[in-house]
């Protein structure tokens, strides 16, 4: 595999917004999907970004960011909850791979989420180990009510921040790469009407890009 130079944190988020620009155009490239790439890869993967997004059909990674083969290290969750083997994951894509930015993606209309409101709601909570994913959701929906963010979409985006935060308390090696600088943590939300990908939070990024949305 070709050696390439590995971006910076803010550099990798300008290119995987960048793909999501051209998802939201309707003018794709479908970079890096060709037989060339896929022989290039073969050996070795340096992607740019870990992607640890929610599992909903509709938040295919390499589609909805205009990406190919080796760019993305996707680990994907219901309602992008956190154990031990998504934190190991992750922890994988940053220290083996070194991959510059890890991205947590939620998404509007989330049934993980809705499940939490509906468990505060009526006191009801999913059987099975569905109940523990409405369970680790619902800190976020409790902390967006407190401070008075009642409407679904922000309780998305605290839900979204509370999982890059859970990354950096819950990992020493995600945290220490943000703060040498090697490594950027961002939330995105996705909105499925029109396929956009807006920034919610951000640690690790120079301010000119975690103002920008």
């Amino acid at each position: 595999m070709t050696e390439i130079q590995t971006p910076t944190p803010a550099e990798a988020l300008e290119l995987l917004l960048a793909g999501n620009q051209r998802f939201v155009s309707g003018v794709p490239e479908h970079p890096n999907q060709d037989a060339a790439r896929r022989a290039e890869t073969a050996p070795a993967q340096q992607p740019f970004a870990v992607l640890f997004g929610c599992s909903d059909s509709r938040l295919a990674a390499e589609i909805i960011f205009d990406r190919g083969l080796g760019d993305l290290f996707v680990v994907r969750t219901a309602g992008h909850v956190a154990g031990t083997e998504v934190l190991g994951s992750i922890e994988f894509g940053v220290s083996v791979l070194h991959a510059p930015l890890v991205v947590a993606l939620g998404h509007d209309s989330c049934g993980a989420v809705a499940a939490a409101c509906s468990a505060l709601k009526d006191g009801q909570t999913p059987g099975g180990f569905v109940r523990d994913v409405v369970e680790r959701v619902t800190p976020s929906v409790l902390a967006a009510r407190a401070a008075g963010r009642e409407s679904a979409e922000e309780i998305l985006a605290e839900h979204i921040e509370h999982t890059v935060d859970l990354l950096l308390e819950r990992s020493r090696v995600l945290a220490e790469a943000v703060a040498e600088g090697r490594l950027g943590v961002v939330g995105l939300s996705y909105h499925l009407a029109d396929g956009s990908a807006q920034l919610v939070a951000a640690r690790g990024l120079d301010a000119a890009v975690t103002t920008a949305s």
